[in-house]
């Protein structure tokens, strides 16, 4: 069996996982998933907007490929960086790719500022990679 020199391994995450936090009253919940394309992202995202369609804010991170390169940050109307942002830099904190994390925001009229929703967001997405389990993967095609 040959063996796969670590510079082409990388974590991802093994199956989906949930996390949340709580902040004056809003509600965070984090939906971590382990994704290949930007087609599976997409569908991923239009399913938690259609289950979750009550939330205020639909916030998302995601990294693709062996070094992460292919990723975006999005914010979904509430202040720029305060909360894609976040949610990527756990990701690159924990080192993963092949990753989606979904926040979903509930409000309950208390705004929370600036240094606390970032918090919020990361703390969320934090506890979504918590409560996964990381795999390696091979960044080399078997032939």
């Amino acid at each position: 069996m040959l063996e796969i020199p670590e510079s082409d391994r990388y974590q991802t995450i093994a199956a989906p996982a949930t996390g949340s936090y709580k902040e004056k009253g809003s509600k965070f919940l984090a939906f971590a998933y382990p994704v290949s394309t930007e087609g599976e992202i997409k569908e991923l995202l239009a399913q938690i907007k259609k289950e979750y369609y009550d939330a205020k804010h639909h916030c998302f991170a995601f990294r693709l490929g062996p070094n992460g390169t292919l990723w975006r940050a999005y914010d979904d109307r509430e202040p720029s960086f305060s909360a894609g942002k976040p949610i990527l830099d756990q990701m690159r904190s924990a080192n993963v790719s092949d990753v989606l994390i979904v926040v979903v925001r509930y409000m309950k009229g208390t705004k929370l500022g600036i240094p606390r929703l970032t918090n919020a967001y990361r703390q969320a997405a934090a506890d979504a990679l918590g409560q996964s389990v990381l795999v390696t993967k091979s960044a080399v095609k078997s032939p």
